[in-house]
């Protein structure tokens, strides 16, 4: 039995993280899910979505069944998108299914890149999310930064790695504060964010003025969380550091229209979609050129860059960047302007959809059995 047959409606199955839709979890690949699986109707497809528990950085044998009976359940050359999360750490789940089922997996982050990891969990995390990628029919990455880093990672054929960059629908351009002071980090607290090293950067300018509201899910790492507040009260800057928490809609908009700049001091960010974020509203972003920051950060149609770029391994410069941006007012207008002229190029979430249609189209084309 198959659902892919001639005359047959174009259906996917998008096999995503558990928490995909708790608030208290947002995150880049969350909200790229989300936002995919909602814009995928208006590109021709209908969506059938299942829920499991991630597979990183190792599963429990219970997580490992439920992904198992998801995929053994659907019908013989189904098309199937799989989050990395869920897939990329369990080839013994994934192989056995890749010879009946059109199967891609879409990778928000190498698994093995996460900040932190033990060297032996990320060679393992590493050979297992080779195996699946190149069982699969097809991978998506989120930046032409990511494909690069697939293909020279785990030697796929380039061909066989497509794009869907993330979108940034328009928004209102944000008032900000004063022009300078108002500083937002939007980034989940953990290691791979950096928030420690931003914190560190602020303290080297505490003779300025500036407030720094850091928005972003705390369930992670509570051990981070815990050596982050003691950071910041080291510091004696518990009265400018706002650690505010997992924020979403109306709440985060109201962030975001108060920012004067972005800043993210990320060790490794696929893309960094926070960024085009800022950007759609026309605030400039401070942040660590790490992997594929720079891709999302791009230029204005004059040829300037919408911020600051520093990089990852030279704290000194995060805090000279800051030092530049609260101290010249010719620097910030410069970058503002520059921002408004990023925003104007922009692509929105439709474009994101319509590309990872295409990715699914050509699996649904393909004969059965798998290559």
């Amino acid at each position: 039995m198959t659902d892919t047959g001639p005359g047959a409606p174009r259906v996917v199955h998008f096999v995503l993280p558990g928490d995909v839709d708790d608030p208290a979890a947002p995150s880049g690949g969350n909200t790229y899910d989300r936002l995919v699986r909602q814009g995928l109707p208006a590109a021709g497809w209908q969506v059938r979505p299942y829920a499991v528990r991630g597979s990183w950085p190792r599963p429990d044998p219970g997580a490992r069944g439920e992904l198992a009976r998801c995929l053994g359940a659907l019908p013989d050359g189904a098309v199937v998108l799989l989050d990395g999360l869920v897939a990329c750490g369990v080839p013994e789940i994934i192989a056995p299914e890749a010879g009946r089922l059109r199967m891609a997996v879409l990778v928000h982050l190498p698994l093995a890149d996460e900040t932190g990891l033990a060297p032996d969990l990320a060679r393992d995390l590493d050979a297992r999310e080779r195996r699946v990628l190149h069982g699969v029919r097809a991978v998506v990455a989120t930046s032409r930064w990511a494909a690069r880093r697939l293909v020279a990672q785990h030697g796929l054929a380039p061909d066989r790695v497509q794009v869907a960059m993330p979108g940034a629908d328009p928004a209102p351009l944000a008032h900000g504060t004063d022009g300078a002071t108002r500083l937002l980090c939007v980034a989940a607290v953990t290691p791979r964010k950096g928030q420690h090293r931003l914190v560190d950067a602020l303290a080297t300018v505490a003779d300025l003025p500036w407030s720094c509201e850091c928005v972003g899910g705390m369930r992670g790492d509570p051990g981070y969380v815990a050596q982050l507040r003691r950071k910041v009260d080291e510091w004696g800057l518990g009265g400018r550091v706002c650690l505010a928490g997992p924020r979403a809609g109306a709440e985060l908009e109201e962030r975001y229209a108060a920012a004067d700049l972005l800043v993210l001091a990320s060790y490794a960010e696929t893309y960094g979609m926070v960024v085009t974020e800022a950007l759609a509203r026309g605030i400039p972003v401070l942040a660590t050129a790490v992997d594929g920051v720079p891709e999302a950060v791009g230029r204005a149609p004059d040829g300037s860059v919408p911020g600051l770029l520093v990089p990852s391994d030279d704290a000194a410069a995060l805090s000279g960047a800051l030092r530049d941006w609260l101290g010249s007012p010719a620097l910030r207008h410069r970058l503002k302007i520059s921002a408004r002229g990023r925003r104007a190029m922009l692509t929105g979430w439709e474009t994101t959809s319509h590309s990872l249609a295409g990715v699914l189209e050509r699996l649904r084309r393909e004969p059965g059995t798998a290559r």
